[in-house]
């Protein structure tokens, strides 16, 4: 199936930079074509005009919009479940349709959608039926009786699994279909058409894997967010990226008037450049970051509001906007910043949170409920967040589903559990602290609450003279396995892009877009099950100095190991995901070592050394795999730089 990520990002202003190394592409299939017919497992249709009543035992299903027989509260709509086994893993050409037989004639519109939310066949009524919010993803127009209509839901569907479905209608027209329980056999289907892979297809992307398209990942209820912190976007000034706001001030011990010259400037990467753009170049960038996180399977971004009045404000907005513009559902979560929102009053901070939400960006859940995750949410009280909650239902006819981001989660659970739909923290970032991460995902369970559970690479601050001991990828596994092994029903990358503390996801300078690769991985993991992998890729990490080298610049203040964290460690690590196992070999500055990978996901580490590092996979006295690092390893860096850098072999 075609790469979606290659697609998305063809798209996008100003990705030549993004350009990735050519994959061959899987070869077609000179298999015949397989065929397989599920029926379904329950089907049912509710009635807003009878809401609570069962239609369980009908004979048929009816679909039919609000203003179905002129009443002004009339729509109905149909529910149909469908267990799919034993479709081979490396199916090809998968093409999925939803089977209905009709029960009359009608020129009508009928339209379907996933369905994540309990229901059952017995128990559901209009009252009780699940949330029908996910996007539409086929639809047929025109059913005649007797006949079958078939409607693709192929982008909803990979592989084995059991899949649910809404039909909806907008026509003043009932359209009238055949039920389970209706005689010969006449009830909805799911039909499966594919053709089997030869075993040793390859994606034509940069993933190791095929990453699932848009409406299958947003269809589950899983939801995966990175936070956007507002101060660093694409450009600051739309220049050349050697000459603009980053080089010149960050990047540089003399920027900003040499402000930031006691630790070495204020920054160590950057996002990855472009040239000089025209029009409105900051609205197209943040077009271009949402661009870059649907091509990556996120679900949206928790934006850090850090102002009602600033810059900042202004940027947020146009994120806003901006999501608005390239896909509606890509979503904004508010999470306004309470350090930096510490003195504004509750009226204006309504006012504020009021306009954001009436962009149809701007997450809410099933129930409208608008979703607010405040970080550091213990800057106010409880009774404080209370009241606010009230002025947004009774000033803005809003309300809140507030979710609070703790900096210290078990501190202040209890107090504000009662006012509370779920619960995060903003975490740590090294693998000694995120030891136990299952165990908070448990408490807001046993407390009835949601978790967003924080995924992070590293954390490196030079102007705040501390760092975490990351391991590599060690610490970015590790927390990707804590939300997939404790259930945690929302994610949140931390962060997008804060170049400040160095725990950016986004492409950047030093890693270019392994984080997010590697995360698609583990994003897939945890909202389908883990892919199989159908292409050699080999990652590499590595800091470009030892931990202890004293830089060259004459820096006042140097970073020193936060307490809590891993020890600090001087390695390089090759992370491999393989079709089968393989003899890697390493080069770090100069010296060679080998090891056996096994298939599917491995990881190891060897010493760091001064020079260069590269790694290769051999399958069979064939390469097929090999990434160089285009950073080179120096025991006297010009100033302290403990972020670590990444390549992939894909790119």
């Amino acid at each position: 199936m075609a790469n979606r990520y290659r697609t998305l990002l063809g798209a996008a202003a100003g990705v030549a930079m993004l350009a990735t190394a050519a994959v061959a592409p899987a070869q077609a299939s000179a298999v015949a074509p397989v065929s397989v017919t599920f029926a379904a497992a329950e089907d049912v249709f509710v009635s807003q005009a009878e809401p609570a009543k069962s239609f369980a035992t009908a004979t048929w299903v009816s679909v039919c919009g609000t203003a179905c027989g002129s009443a002004t509260a009339g729509q109905r709509a149909a529910l149909t479940r469908f267990k799919v086994t034993g479709i081979p893993q490396d199916a090809e050409d998968v093409k999925v349709t939803l089977d209905v037989v009709s029960a009359r004639t009608t020129d009508t519109t009928v339209s379907v959608r996933p369905v994540t939310g309990a229901w059952t066949e017995a128990a559901t009524t209009w009252n009780t039926r699940p949330a029908l919010s996910a996007p539409v993803i086929g639809s047929h127009t025109g059913f005649t009786t007797g006949a079958t209509a078939k409607l693709d839901v192929s982008s909803a569907v990979k592989g084995d699994g059991t899949y649910a479905f809404a039909l909806t209608g907008t026509d003043a027209t009932t359209t009238v279909l055949m039920s389970s329980r209706e005689s010969g056999d006449r009830g909805p289907k799911l039909t499966v058409t594919y053709t089997e892979g030869a075993g040793d297809e390859q994606t034509d992307g940069p993933l190791p894997f095929t990453l699932a398209g848009t409406a299958a990942l947003r269809a589950s209820a899983k939801k995966v967010f990175a936070h956007y912190f507002s101060p660093y976007p694409i450009s600051l000034d739309n220049q050349a990226p050697a000459g603009d706001y980053y080089a010149r001030n960050y990047l540089k011990p003399d920027g900003e008037s040499g402000k930031h010259a006691a630790y070495g400037g204020l920054l160590r990467d950057r996002p990855l450049g472009r040239d000089p753009i025209t029009g409105d170049y900051a609205l197209a960038d943040l077009k271009t970051e949402v661009r870059q996180a649907i091509a990556a399977g996120l679900d949206g971004f928790t934006v850090d509001v850090l102002s009602v009045t600033s810059a900042q404000w202004t940027r947020v907005q146009n994120l806003v906007k901006a999501a608005e513009a390239v896909d509606p559902g890509f979503k904004i979560v508010l999470m306004p910043d309470m350090n930096g929102l510490s003195s504004v009053d509750s009226a204006a901070f309504a006012t504020a949170m009021a306009k954001l939400a009436a962009s149809k960006s701007v997450y809410r859940l099933a129930d409208d409920r608008l979703v607010v995750a405040p970080f550091k949410a213990e800057g106010r009280t409880p009774a404080w967040w209370s009241d606010w909650m009230k002025t947004m239902e009774t000033q803005h006819g809003i309300k809140v589903a507030l979710v609070p981001t703790f900096v210290d989660f078990n501190k202040y659970r209890d107090a504000f559990a009662s006012i509370s739909y779920g619960f995060s923290n903003w975490g740590s970032r090294s693998p000694a602290a995120n030891a136990a991460l299952t165990t908070n995902i448990d408490r807001a369970h046993g407390m009835g609450k949601i978790w967003m559970q924080p995924v992070s690479v590293q954390d490196e601050r030079p102007n705040q003279s501390i760092f975490d001991e990351a391991g590599n990828t060690e610490n970015l596994r590790a927390t990707w396995k804590g939300a997939i092994d404790g259930k945690a029903e929302w994610v949140q990358l931390t962060t997008w892009n804060d170049y400040s503390e160095n725990t950016q996801f986004a492409p950047s300078r030093n890693a270019g877009w392994t984080y997010l690769d590697i995360s698609a991985y583990y994003l897939t993991c945890y909202k389908l099950g883990c892919p199989k992998i159908t292409n050699d890729t080999a990652y590499l990490t590595h800091r470009v100095q030892p931990v202890a080298a004293d830089p060259s610049y004459a820096q006042t203040k140097l970073m020193k190991l936060r307490a809590g964290s891993t020890a600090a460690r001087d390695t390089v690590e090759v992370l491999t995901m393989l079709t089968a196992a393989g003899k890697v070999s390493v080069t770090i500055g100069g010296t060679t070592q080998t090891y056996d990978a096994p298939a599917g996901v491995s990881a190891k580490t060897f010493p760091l050394k001064a020079g260069t590092a590269s790694a290769s996979v051999t399958r069979s006295s064939a390469v097929v795999a090999k990434v160089v690092s285009p950073y080179a390893i120096s025991a006297t860096p010009y100033v302290q730089d403990l972020h670590y850098r990444a390549a992939s072999s894909e790119r």
